[in-house]
């Protein structure tokens, strides 16, 4: 029942045994999430759950570089500039995915090996188990273009332990291999060559339950070595994470970094400083409210929040400074934390109406 098998997709949908295999396959593009892959994905996805013949779903990125390094950002760069309509199609289509991974009926089994951000992450953190390997490298770099961490950035980084999403979303933080296990990111850590006999063993799983498929990945987990003397990166700053993140306002926070002095503060707040004022003050909120909000809720709170951010400045700015000219030296507007306003915060999180995100 393989629907796309032409190796030149942007996104292969395979049946093989009880499985229905998703293959993110733009390499070169680092398998970066399209429209058309979105439009793929999603009905796919409802197909394979209501298929009494399926009984799993996995999703990998081909090319062995990345699982998916996030969404077509230049595209939608470009349809902004215009007023195209894919400004409001991507996002919607987009989330509306997050929100099927989400809420999948049937075991979600995410490889992320390679890079793993932003729409990347959100195609893979919602589902049941996310498989990492010594190759992944995650972070939610949103703040640096002028965006915030969206496809449900504002759901699953809150409920991370301590601080550590609210420092992972502001400062855009890269973590590598067995650190994204470590915080809660991935559900198991499985050496990278290993994959393939993996991805067999679970198709050839008999009527595979939910835990049937957590022992099989389990094994793997537990016989796999590697980096596992490798220390978490960020143990020695966990406590200094925790306090100095905690902060209500983003010039709170950035006051502690100040008083704290440390040479992790101060890297901290050097990151801060070259970020969108704009994006920083979205993005704590975003959090803020999120932590207690459904998924779906925060979907549409982000989806509201992503049409705002297509009609500023920040994003145009960040996307020319990081991903086009790349000077890496964007002008923000507002230039500086305390010029943007809580009317104008406020006024990104309103309902729209007719034209909220319904899922």
């Amino acid at each position: 029942m393989s629907k796309q098998t032409d190796s030149t997709a942007e996104v292969l949908l395979e049946k093989k045994g009880g499985a229905g295999i998703i293959t993110l396959n733009r390499p070169k593009a680092l398998n970066a999430l399209n429209l058309p892959m979105i439009q793929q994905i999603y009905p796919q996805i409802k197909t394979w759950e209501q298929d009494p013949e399926t009984f799993l779903i996995i999703i990998k990125g081909a090319g062995g570089k990345a699982f998916c390094a996030g969404g077509d950002i230049r595209a939608i760069t470009e349809a902004g500039k215009v007023g195209d309509k894919l400004i409001q199609d991507f996002f919607r289509g987009e989330y509306r995915l997050n929100n099927a991974v989400g809420t999948c009926k049937k075991p979600y089994v995410a490889l992320i090996d390679g890079i793993t951000m932003g729409g990347g992450v959100g195609v893979s953190v919602h589902g049941h188990f996310r498989v990492a390997t010594e190759k992944t490298v995650f972070a939610m770099p949103e703040t640096a273009i002028g965006l915030f961490p969206d496809v449900g950035g504002g759901y699953f980084l809150p409920r991370l332990s301590g601080k550590i999403g609210y420092y992972l979303a502001l400062t855009g933080c890269r973590l590598k291999g067995r650190d994204v296990l470590r915080v809660g990111i991935a559900t198991h850590f499985v050496e990278s060559a290993k994959l393939p006999a993996l991805e067999k063993d679970l198709i050839a799983l008999k009527s595979p339950s939910k835990e049937k498929i957590a022992d099989l990945l389990n094994s793997y987990h537990m016989q796999c070595t590697v980096d596992q003397e490798k220390e978490f990166a960020l143990d020695e700053h966990l406590e200094k994470i925790n306090s100095l993140f905690s902060a209500n306002s983003m010039e709170e926070i950035v006051k502690k970094l100040k008083q704290d002095g440390s040479p992790f503060a101060m890297k901290q707040l050097e990151t801060i400083n070259k970020m969108s004022p704009t994006s920083l003050k979205l993005t704590l909120r975003q959090l803020r409210e999120g932590a207690s909000m459904s998924l779906q809720e925060v979907l549409q709170m982000e989806y509201r929040l992503s049409q705002a951010c297509m009609k500023g400045h920040d994003f145009y700015e960040g996307v020319r400074a990081v991903l086009i000219d790349k000077d890496q030296s964007p002008k923000w507007k507002p230039a500086a934390l305390e010029e943007v306003s809580d009317e104008f915060v406020d006024n990104c999180f309103k309902p729209l109406g007719n034209d909220d995100l319904k899922l």
